[in-house]
Formats: structure tokens, C-alpha cells, sequence
């Protein structure tokens, strides 16, 4: 008899993937709200530009992807190449890893999902992974609402995933 691995869960890969995905809608939105001068240049208070908020978010959401697929946690493994400051490239790479969290997290396995690794910020689990990587959109999301309100911009509304 083969005996299978079970690990008791409370959130399925598959409802993991509507809920980041629902955020990462949201904040294609904030990107598209931007006036493309601004969206590079425009900062408050020493912040960031969040056009270079946003490709943190794609560097660090392909960062868990590759690494749930080959297993290397490795800090080395995270792109840090600089990225273009155009709107048009980040939203292709945006949606082109809106299309592979799609494609790959639901048949992502929820054993890999719950086992503890070494990662960049800390040991822990990809799940817990995941959640600080929405954390982090959702904090970076609501620097860019500053700005739109501060260029005198209406942002989406929040509750509209």
C-alpha cells in the first residue's frame, strides 16, 4: 500500500491564487491611474516613485514563483536587474505573471506550500511567503493612493478587487 502525504490546510493553493490575484487587480489599476510622466518621478515625502514600487512587487512575486518551481531559496536568486521605466514594459511583465500565478499556483503542491525554507527574509513557509509579498503590495498600494490624491488623481476604489 502507498501511503500519501497529507498536510492539514486551511487555504488551498487555489484560493491563495484568487486572492493575490484579486489584489494584483487592483494594483494594475493604481499603474494604469498614473500619469505616465508621474508614474517613475512623482514621490512624496523622500518615498519611492511607485513605478519603481511595482516592479519591487513583480521582482518579488517572480522571485516565489521561480522558487516554487525549482526549490532554490537563494537570496542570488532574485533578479536584480534594473528595470525600464516605462509604464507599457511593467504592465507586460505584470500581466505576463498575472498569466504564469494563473498557470502554476493552483497545481502548486501544498506540501512544498507548507514546508519551512531559507528564504531571503526569514525562514518560513512559501504560504507565509505569499501573504508578505501581498502584505507588501497592499502596503506599497496605499503609498500610491497618497500620490494619485496628492496629483489630484480619484484612485480605484479599494474594495473593488
Amino acid at each position: 500500500m502507498t501511503q500519501t502525504e497529507s498536510v492539514p490546510s486551511l487555504l488551498t493553493p487555489a484560493a491563495l491564487l484568487a486572492h493575490w490575484q484579486g489584489h494584483r487587480r487592483l494594483t494594475r489599476r493604481v499603474i494604469e491611474a498614473f500619469p505616465e510622466d508621474q508614474l517613475f518621478s512623482f514621490s512624496v515625502g523622500g518615498m519611492r516613485p511607485f513605478g519603481v514600487m511595482a516592479w519591487e512587487m513583480v521582482t518579488i512575486s517572480t522571485y516565489l514563483m521561480n522558487a516554487l518551481h525549482t526549490d532554490q531559496w537563494g537570496a542570488e536568486t532574485m533578479s536584480r536587474e534594473p528595470k525600464p521605466q516605462e509604464r507599457t514594459t511593467l504592465l507586460a511583465e505584470w500581466d505576463a505573471l498575472t498569466a504564469r500565478l494563473d498557470a502554476e499556483l493552483p497545481g502548486t503542491s501544498s506540501v512544498l506550500l507548507t514546508t519551512e525554507k531559507d528564504l531571503p527574509f526569514g525562514r518560513q513557509t512559501p504560504t507565509a511567503a505569499a501573504f508578505y509579498m501581498i502584505d507588501n503590495e497592499v502596503h506599497h498600494r496605499g503609498q500610491g493612493y497618497v500620490y494619485l490624491r496628492a496629483l489630484g488623481i480619484e484612485p480605484p476604489p479599494f474594495w473593488e478587487r
